[in-house]
């Protein structure tokens, strides 16, 4: 009976697999940008929003985090455009106003869309410099991002700012197995955050809009938060790969991923290409914080140093 309950049990975990996005068609061409729609190779539309410079002497490709989308980027876009740095930001599968919100899209899709962006933005600006920045997950996905053959002729420099990457290396044991369990047993069960006490930022204003905006995910999917795991996995142990100009920013009153998980993408990242900046009243989201005009002038100075255009004469 012992071994008829086991395969019983591993019937019910198979039938209950963590769900993934599968690509609309098998038959790609070649990504476009439309007016306000990124149509990306497998013909999914993503929204993207732009804040072009006055002036522009470099594009910034920026990717939002985990259960947010597009719009994170209005508070850091403008700032950015003035700097000289035109900003491009699209929803990513599964999240905001994409196709099927809240269902985990997968490595594979996340880096393919991302390639595909960077791609249909260069054919628009083909003498600017792209900087890849990343926010939370949205780090995670430009890590790997950098590292695919396709971004050698066509990514410069990338930012990675509080990089999710507390991935099952990182996690306690307790943690790690409740999340399989749970993602196996019951993938669709969905969670609020409710009752933690996390602060994400020092900017109520920001904190009040995400809470009351619909796009923004508020109760996610245990499977999305297993492949976000998965994930930021991939991108701590591919860290070491990156030849491209980074720079790190941490927050140190982060309480969204842990500030030593952080670091250890830091130690594991080749020094001789990565500049990290640590900023004692920072939060989870950086570029949404209080201080974030005085942190995007991190950004626009690494441009500057690491690319060799000097944004701040536009």
């Amino acid at each position: 009976m012992r071994i008829w309950g086991c395969v019983f049990m591993l019937l019910v975990l198979a039938s209950c697999a963590p769900a993934v996005q599968k690509p609309i068609t098998e038959e790609p061409q070649r990504p476009y940008l439309t007016r306000d729609l990124y149509v990306a190779a497998d013909r999914a539309q993503l929204p993207y929003t732009q804040w072009p410079a006055p002036r522009s002497c470099a594009v910034v490709v920026a990717l939002h985090g985990f259960n947010d989308y597009r719009s994170s980027f209005a508070w850091p876009g403008p700032i950015l455009a003035q700097q000289g740095l035109s900003v491009f930001a699209y929803d990513q599968r599964g999240f905001g106003e994409s196709a099927q919100p809240g269902l985990w899209a997968g490595e594979t899709l996340l880096v393919q869309d991302a390639l595909g962006f960077i791609q249909a933005v260069k054919a628009r600006y083909p003498d600017q410099p792209i900087i890849l920045l990343g926010e939370s997950m949205g780090a995670a996905v430009a890590l790997l991002t950098a590292q695919s053959p396709a971004a050698n002729d066509l990514v410069d420099a990338v930012v990675l700012v509080s990089p999710a990457v507390w991935g099952w290396s990182e996690m306690p044991f307790f943690y790690r197995m409740s999340l399989w369990l749970t993602a196996h047993l019951a993938p669709q069960m969905r969670l609020t955050g409710r009752g933690l006490d996390r602060i994400a930022s020092d900017n109520r204003e920001a904190l009040i809009a995400m809470g009351r905006d619909p796009f923004v995910i508020k109760e996610t999917r245990v499977d999305a938060i297993y492949g976000l795991v998965e994930l930021m996995q991939s991108a701590l142990e591919s860290a070491e790969g990156l030849t491209l100009p980074t720079l790190v920013m941490i927050g140190e009153q982060d309480q969204i991923v842990p500030v030593p998980a952080m670091q250890a993408l830091v130690d594991a990242l080749p020094q001789a290409v990565t500049e990290t900046r640590i900023y004692e009243d920072g939060y989870h989201l950086l570029l949404q914080d209080h201080g974030r005009a005085r942190f995007l002038e991190d950004v626009s100075d690494f441009a500057a140093d690491r690319i060799g255009t000097s944004c701040k004469d536009h």
